[in-house]
């Protein structure tokens, strides 16, 4: 499936993760030994069987539940991103999943030689193949790459007729990750979208994961930052002004378009000048700073106050700011300009409302 690529996709770094329509496709699971401990890699000669459609909701759930709060990375490379050898088998997946094993085998084995300190803990490696996705509105695919390290005790009871029988065992709990990537097949071109969690952060170990096998660093850049807050001001002119102010259709696109030409014409982004260019009204300001301190608390994001404006952000997300005033079925009006210019009336006899356009010449 092709790659949504940075500019389709609204939000960034506060991306929405929704798993209810997800399907599991394909799944592998190998043996990742301690290399510096002597202990070896076991790999599978065929994926796992998924037919159990029981077991294949337990294993969405464990799978993909807790990536509503993990943190965002892209992968990277410090000479060439297409050096980096998870980023490299990912794409290979996307592009084949049939071949998931023999891709998957190639992971096992970069995460075995990855494995070269003695507290890095053996455990299972899984990789998963994802269909339907939701990330916002969009529909991908995803690849998960697991390992379980923790073993839990579990007690199983059966009834033996007379009473009953208890049983102790040692498994896996699948409401808990312990190391886990989800790589959705968004922004390609930027190492892919990666959410990553490591619930056994400490020391050498966290170093291990992300830095030495994953190799990946924050989606925090300037692009991301512009991309994030040029949705967020989406979001609240389209959905949140309609409700707290009197606004009308055109007066909502000129606010977004005060925001796109904003961006454009400076190098940097300055809140304040932002509020006092954009928002203007204080009532206005005040609003986007409530909104804004919900909608980042949500999305686990931060901005700061000022940051260096990316150009290529600008350019992509300003396709989603639509500028269009959409009357009936018989006409669509592009604004781009001075609001005051369109006056909207009643026509009483017509029983219809109108606008006015005021112009100088036909172009």
């Amino acid at each position: 499936m092709p790659a949504i690529n940075a500019g389709d996709c609204p939000y960034f770094r506060g991306l929405m993760i929704l798993i209810t329509d997800a399907k599991l496709q394909g799944l592998t699971t190998h043996f990742i030994g301690n290399k510096a401990s002597g202990e070896t890699l076991t790999l599978s000669k065929e994926p796992v069987e998924l037919e159990n459609q029981e077991l294949k909701q337990v294993l969405l759930h464990y799978f993909l539940s807790s990536f509503q709060q993990a943190e965002a990375y892209n992968f990277w490379h410090p000479s060439d991103l297409k050096l980096n050898e998870v980023r490299h088998y990912a794409e290979a997946i996307f592009e084949e999943p049939e071949d998931l094993l023999m891709h998957s085998i190639s992971i096992a084995r970069n995460l075995f030689d990855a494995t070269d300190l003695p507290n890095i803990k053996s455990g299972e490696l899984h990789v998963a193949y994802f269909k339907d996705i939701q990330v916002d509105q969009f529909i991908t695919d995803a690849i998960g790459i697991y390992k379980s390290e923790s073993k839990d005790t579990f007690l199983k009871i059966t009834e033996t007729g007379k009473s009953f029988h208890f049983e102790a065992d040692q498994g896996v709990n699948p409401n808990k990750l312990d190391k886990a990537c989800l790589i959705l097949n968004i922004e390609e071109e930027l190492g892919y979208r990666v959410m990553v969690i490591d619930k056994t952060n400490k020391g050498g170990e966290a170093q291990f994961w992300k830095d030495n096998f994953l190799k990946v660093r924050a989606a925090s850049d300037d692009y991301h930052a512009t991309a994030d807050y040029l949705s967020m001001y989406k979001e609240y002119v389209v959905d949140q002004v309609p409700g707290e102010f009197e606004v009308t259709r055109v007066e909502q696109i000129d606010l977004l378009n005060k925001s796109v030409n904003y961006f454009k014409k400076n190098e940097q982004f300055s809140r304040q000048q932002f509020e006092e260019e954009v928002l203007q009204i204080p009532e206005v300001i005040e609003s986007f700073r409530k909104y804004e301190q919900q909608y980042t608390g949500e999305r686990d994001l931060r901005f700061e106050d000022e940051f260096d404006i990316s150009g290529q952000a600008v350019k992509k997300q300003s396709r989603i700011f639509k500028s269009v005033l959409k009357l009936d079925k018989n006409f669509h009006v592009y604004i781009h300009g001075d609001k005051d210019l369109i006056e909207k009336g009643y026509d009483a006899a017509m029983g219809m409302n109108y606008y006015k356009i005021y112009f100088e010449e036909e172009t």
